[in-house]
């Protein structure tokens, strides 16, 4: 199933994880270190209360504000994440949300990749096409199914490893961002 798929059949929690999970993956862009958005995962257990996202929502958006330098158009996508999160887990605005962090984490790592000529890649290969992905995007492409796959199959039980799938994702983008940082420096 394509990643564009796995999102239209989303319920509204794994909805939010993924969203959530890109948005993780990509917080060294935004300055942030491994628990900037610690707090945001715990709003979406199950025994979170009903109002923790939004309060939580609120003060991350606070933290997150620098750019790094070396990966200023890849910031400017995270912070559109961060910008458009719902402080509502419910309703259309989450499924657009969770749409546009997808897109816009493969914008970043193509970007990373030094593929920035080629716009239409993230499209593609979340309507399938994996032909010709560096292996930076293709991870990451397979991190975003992976995170879908794990809330469909285990619902709420499925955070614990959605968290584990972004920490190594954001591992590997923040060595991308040295690696681009040493090159472009």
């Amino acid at each position: 199933m394509s990643l564009v798929e796995l999102i239209a059949q989303a319920d509204e929690h794994g909805l939010a994880v993924s969203g959530l999970a890109c948005l993780d993956r990509c917080v060294p862009l935004l300055g942030g270190d491994d628990e900037a958005v610690r707090p945001l995962w715990a709003s979406l257990a199950e025994d979170a209360a009903p109002g923790d996202w939004a309060e939580r929502l609120r003060q991350t958006r606070g933290k997150l504000d620098a750019a790094v330098d070396g990966a200023r158009e890849c910031a400017v996508e995270a912070r559109r994440m961060l910008a458009t999160a719902p402080a509502e887990l419910s309703g259309a605005g989450l499924r657009e949300w969770a749409d546009a962090c997808s897109l816009g984490a493969l914008r970043i790592h193509r970007l990373l990749d030094g593929a920035a000529g080629d716009a239409g890649l993230a499209d593609a290969c979340r309507e399938g096409a994996a032909e010709g992905l560096s292996p930076l995007l293709a991870a990451e492409l397979r991190r975003q199914t992976a995170v879908l796959e794990l809330m469909a199959a285990r619902g709420p039980a499925g955070l614990r490893g959605a968290l584990e799938v972004s920490t190594e994702g954001r591992r590997v983008l923040r060595a991308a961002v040295s690696r681009r940082s040493r090159r472009d420096g």
